[in-house]
């Protein structure tokens, strides 16, 4: 790969979601001192039709038109949910459903998933999945009397399946996973691990937030049973944005939701005394839907679906192959070790490199307008976006990271925070 920043201007020249960046605010600076964001795996920037979008939300349909645009509103749910299911997730009409957050939607499909399956005690978890996702397994194991068995994973490859085939037989009930490792950006082989799990007789559960947006899904073609995922990193609805959940239409009948709540109810206007669950994806549904964040999805996701997921997702293999290549010339001498597979085809759309001083280095890259984060232990993270991502930016941003370890920037920062009480 030539690793020259005219290579990288030639790629830019070439490509074809370049129009995209455009949508996003904080990308007119083209200057040399800009800042450069290759954090969106965290937070998505904002895209400029937001602002508009809210405002309608805000100044019409809630101010002039009060509670009048209930009308619309309480469809949202699945309507943004069809958005997300036929532009993002390769799943179907009526399949996915938008709101709550990601933690409360793991609970309610966990639950569901753990009591479709009677007769059966075992949790599966992966030991690298994000934090809160494994207490949300815990806790429903000690709530339910059942036990958790987590699987071992390499910091820096993910998940071996071999590892996950050791762990099933007939007693797993759910196995929940993450489509993307949140550390590493270890690719998991969603349609492979699907398959194992359903030979086992077990459903699985997967987590989509470090991969809705950046790379495909394909639910519906998998035979994935569920899923959940946040809104707020690739798909760009805003911090606090409302979550996503999947459940496959063969599924929905069999599921209940542990929270009745009455936007999951049949008859929901009735006010009836018994909770009696609503036909279909809607039975998941809990309280009032969050209208403002929901207006802020769709923005989000319709740029997604217009980008196209495979489209963003051999960008991101490019960016981040780009990224690595650098790493390796210019960082390695430095220390300076790949935290990712080096595979294009097992990686999602980020890169993280291993350093004892990861966390200075974070805090250096930031003072020279370079928004990383970190992770531990002793990772530094790099999220480029393919939607508004160039890569002149990755190459200018692995260059300052090049002079802040070769000027030895980062041994003016403070060391990483101890985190023991």
């Amino acid at each position: 790969m030539d690793l020259t920043r005219t290579a990288a201007e030639a790629l830019d020249a070439a490509d074809s979601l370049a129009g995209f960046r455009a949508h996003f605010a904080g990308t007119e600076d083209d200057g040399p001192g800009r800042l450069i964001y290759l954090d969106g795996n965290s937070l998505g920037r904002m895209p400029r039709d937001t602002p508009a979008v809210l405002a309608r939300v805000v100044e019409q349909e809630w101010a002039r038109d009060l509670v009048g645009s209930w009308a619309s509103w309480i469809g949202e749910a699945t309507r943004v949910g069809d958005i997300l299911a036929e532009g993002v997730l390769g799943a179907g009409p009526g399949e996915v459903l938008v709101g709550d957050s990601t933690s409360v939607n793991l609970y309610k499909l966990l639950v569901a998933g753990a009591a479709a399956r009677p007769g059966r005690d075992v949790l599966v978890s992966c030991a690298d999945d994000f934090p809160t996702d494994r207490y949300i397994v815990a806790g429903v194991a000690r709530d339910r009397g059942m036990t958790v068995r987590e699987v071992p994973a390499d910091l820096d490859e993910g998940l071996d399946p071999a590892a996950l085939a050791a762990a099933l037989d007939e007693r797993v009930a759910v196995v929940v996973l993450s489509h993307v490792a949140y550390r590493s950006g270890a690719l998991a082989d969603l349609p492979a691990i699907t398959r194992l799990v359903h030979d086992a007789g077990a459903l699985v559960l997967w987590d989509l937030s470090h991969s809705a947006g950046a790379v495909p899904a394909g639910l519906s073609g998998s035979g994935a049973d569920l899923a959940v995922g946040c809104t707020y990193k690739y798909l760009n609805g805003g911090p606090g944005a409302p979550a996503f959940l999947y459940v496959r239409r063969e599924l929905q009948e069999e599921l209940r939701s542990p929270i009745q709540g009455w936007f999951g109810q049949r008859d929901q206007f009735a006010m009836g005394p018994v909770y009696d669950p609503a036909p279909g994806i809607e039975r998941f549904g809990v309280g009032t839907p969050p209208v403002l964040g929901m207006a802020t999805v769709e923005v989000g996701a319709r740029l997604v679906a217009e980008a196209g997921v495979e489209r963003l997702a051999a960008k991101g293999r490019t960016m981040t192959a780009l990224m690595i290549g650098l790493a390796d010339a210019w960082l390695a001498p430095h220390g300076v070790l790949l935290a990712s597979p080096r595979d294009a085809e097992r990686r999602g759309s980020h890169v993280t490199l291993a350093h004892p001083q990861a966390w200075q280095l974070t805090q250096a890259l930031i003072a020279a307008q370079v928004v990383p984060d970190f992770r531990t232990p002793h990772r530094l993270r790099l999220g480029p976006a393919p939607l508004y991502t160039r890569f002149v930016d990755v190459w200018d941003a692995m260059d300052r990271l090049r002079t802040v370890l070769a000027d030895g920037v980062h041994e003016g920062f403070p060391a990483e925070p101890s985190r023991v009480t």
